[in-house]
């Protein structure tokens, strides 16, 4: 039983929807909450604020909303000397984080599977001054995430990002990097750097060990060459761990820290967010933040 929680909720979402939201979590929620406080965002940033002005003062933070609110709660809350315990309720299009959390994706089931109370800390990966929770990356990821149409998004949901990635991975624009890592220095050409922290992209499950969420480093991928075969690889491999570099069309690292430049700056994707350019200094925050997980560990 949590004495005091806060639920942040889109503000954005319209009237009947936001009551659809709220009256499938209230009732699990209240069964292991004694105060339960709704708070309302209005506009972009809201929530890091709200986590950042209000987190100290609380026993759970919930957010429900998507990727792009639990970036901005993660934001808030990382900073914290003392954060709360977090919760996700995913009320977005892909729910990456919350799925490698191990939380069903309907709603009131979420609500149920959180106040069972089974808790993890897990890493945070820090980019410069800012964090995320699941990626960081340029080149491609970030050309996807700028072309998708947000029409298309609004009528067939998750699909298309992997629509706009196949658009853009043909036409790719490769570009000059250096990568100081853990164990040396890489460069080169490349049209993709990609930092996972979690385990999914676009609702699809990436080869990461189960504990890649709470092991201390960051995986790294480079793809150096565009084209449909190298989409099929990263979704075919089962675990990078068994990763034959020999035979691959990408590179893999994993590191704890990694001091990325590139030969023009370049903006950076993080959690489906791009608002940071490189240079970008990259290190994980072991174990930063707690959330309430599934049955399983995540």
């Amino acid at each position: 039983m949590f004495k005091k929680a806060i639920l942040i909720h889109n503000g954005s979402a319209g009237q009947a929807e936001t009551g659809s939201r709220l009256g499938a979590v209230i009732g699990p929620l209240a069964a292991g909450i004694e105060e339960l406080t709704l708070v309302q965002t209005k506009e972009p940033g809201d929530a890091e604020r709200i986590c950042r002005e209000r987190g100290g003062e609380t026993d759970l933070l919930l957010v429900l909303g998507g990727d792009g609110t639990v970036h901005e709660c993660v934001n808030g809350l990382a900073p914290l000397e003392d954060p709360p315990v977090v919760g996700i309720l995913p009320g977005g299009t892909c729910n990456d984080f919350s799925r490698a959390l191990q939380i069903p994706q309907e709603l009131e089931r979420a609500a149920e599977t959180l106040m069972r109370g089974k808790t993890q800390a897990v890493d945070i990966g820090r980019a410069n001054d800012r964090y995320f929770s699941n990626f960081f990356g340029i080149g491609l990821i970030t050309d996807a995430s700028v072309n998708i149409n947000p029409q298309l998004k609004g009528t067939i949901g998750k699909l298309s990002y992997f629509i706009s990635t196949l658009q853009t991975v043909t036409s790719a624009n490769p570009f000059r990097f250096t990568l100081e890592h853990d164990s040396g220095q890489t460069g080169g050409e490349a049209v993709m750097l990609f930092v996972a922290n979690g385990r999914f992209l676009g609702t699809r499950p990436l080869p990461l060990a189960s504990d890649a969420l709470y092991d201390g480093v960051l995986d790294v991928a480079i793809i150096r060459e565009a084209g449909l075969p190298l989409l099929k690889e990263l979704f075919k491999i089962k675990n990078f761990q068994e990763w034959d570099s020999e035979k691959s069309s990408f590179e893999f690292i994993r590191t704890t820290s990694l001091k990325l430049t590139t030969d023009q700056p370049m903006q950076a994707d993080m959690d489906g967010e791009i608002y940071v350019q490189t240079p970008a200094d990259i290190s994980v925050l072991g174990k930063k933040l707690t959330f309430l997980v599934g049955e399983e560990q995540p």
